[in-house]
């Protein structure tokens, strides 16, 4: 069985390297792979401009799809497994709330602010900076929630209470916004995964890296908890400890996907359930890995979707993430009739 496994984590490897480097080849000009080799492989100074691309956007891009792929698979495979919920996703919490609430008094109350500083206002950063600080405020609101609170599903009601009361704010904005405003806005909520360059990326990869540790270490909680909460206190689990570092990497991860990509719906949800019909397993030591590989490969194909071949179009990846992956979904539950839990 363990061979098994091994000959699983190979193929998806190997398959996530085959779609990163078609990913990066799709777009208004197309690349040939040879082309995309020799730009890993030239000195900087002699950059085609078709290497200059792959380098500097078409990179950028592909990297950032693993990233939002991977983190969002993973956080919604802890949620799922905290609280026992087929239905949970990574932004159950409300930090995926809190991230658009922060945007959006931004964007929407921006034009309060007039000339310099509204130009500042909705700079790339000033959006990012924004959510940012949304989705850490409503985390150290869960984190002092679930410190006191011993019922598991308490944190996801107040979660959601949190989403629902930032939601309410910002259609109260919404309401008294110009239409230009609103209309970025709603291009924000599409999502973008091709807006980030290698400053950027690099403080992405920083913060998730620190969720994904974070993660790993409640390999152990993860498990004992599917044992039930009783039986994992008699085999000495600390509850409060385990689900406070599983909040913290959902929250790490969840927060900082929406503050540089937008809310990318459908990934968390949905690639857990996957991974647990191809891999038919509890165990998080192998679901974990599996669902990092299982993100990053399916975001890569949604985002290679949504780049039109040949084309300046770029479909909003939000929803090609909806369109390509609830049919499959269904179908895997239809098939399947039952969860793996």
């Amino acid at each position: 069985m363990k061979n098994n496994y091994q000959y699983s984590f190979i193929i998806l490897i190997i398959l996530l390297v085959v779609l990163c480097c078609v990913n990066i080849s799709l777009g208004s000009i197309s690349i040939s792979f040879n082309t995309i080799i020799d730009s890993f492989l030239v000195d900087s100074s002699d950059y085609s401009s078709k290497e200059y691309i792959i380098q500097n956007y078409r990179l950028p891009k592909a990297i950032t799809a693993i990233l939002v792929g991977s983190g969002l698979g993973v956080s919604g495979l802890l949620m799922q497994t905290l609280f026992k919920n087929p239905l949970a996703g990574p932004f159950v919490l409300g930090i995926t709330s809190g991230a658009s609430l922060g945007v959006a008094l931004v964007i929407l109350g921006s034009g309060i602010f007039g000339g310099f500083l509204a130009t500042f206002l909705l700079s790339k950063w000033s959006l990012v900076i924004a959510a940012s600080i949304g989705s850490f405020l409503v985390l150290l609101l869960v984190l002092i929630v679930s410190s006191k609170v011993r019922d598991t599903m308490a944190i996801l009601i107040i979660g959601l209470m949190f989403g629902s009361i930032t939601s309410a704010i910002v259609s109260v904005l919404s309401y008294f916004s110009s239409a230009e405003q609103l209309q970025q806005y709603i291009f924000w909520g599409f999502g973008s995964l091709g807006d980030l360059d290698w400053t950027e990326v690099k403080i992405f990869s920083l913060i998730y890296t620190f969720g994904i540790l974070f993660s790993i270490a409640s390999i152990k909680g993860l498990n004992t908890l599917l044992l039930g909460q009783n039986y994992a206190k008699s085999l000495g689990l600390n509850i409060k400890k385990s689900r406070l570092i599983i909040v913290i990497a959902t929250s790490l991860l969840a927060g900082t996907i929406t503050a540089f990509a937008g809310p990318i719906a459908f990934i968390g949800l949905a690639i857990p359930h996957i991974t647990r019909q191809v891999f038919n397993t509890s165990n998080h030591k192998i679901l974990l890995p599996a669902v990092f590989l299982f993100g990053a490969i399916i975001m890569l194909i949604c985002d290679s979707i949504a780049q039109l071949p040949n084309t300046d179009y770029l479909l909003p990846i939000n929803a090609i993430t909806s369109l390509i992956g609830a049919p499959v979904v269904v179908w895997l539950l239809v098939r399947q009739r039952k969860m793996v839990f």
